[in-house]
């Protein structure tokens, strides 16, 4: 999955199960806490993604700071995917 494919599918499934209308007006580095997200929604997000992306966010990750925008979420997505592909 390329970059670009990565982020629209974030956006997707932010706007279903982070109940936010305009996910595509976001900026890639938008606080979504500030935008709307919140943290029942943020875990609902959590578990969509972890489908999504057939990876399971450890421990570690499982905080505000890794939702915060969509740049930290497809980081999070990367470092998971780097660390189950080198396993």
């Amino acid at each position: 999955m390329t970059g670009e494919q990565t982020s629209q599918t974030i956006r997707e499934i932010l706007r279903t199960h982070g109940r936010m209308a305009d996910t595509d007006a976001l900026a890639p580095s938008q606080d979504l806490y500030a935008a709307g997200l919140t943290s029942f929604a943020a875990v609902q997000l959590m578990l969509a993604l972890e489908e999504a992306f057939d990876v399971e966010f450890p421990e570690r990750m499982l905080n505000r700071r890794s939702f915060a925008s969509l740049d930290a979420i497809a980081g999070c997505i990367a470092e998971i995917a780097n660390v189950k592909a080198a396993a």
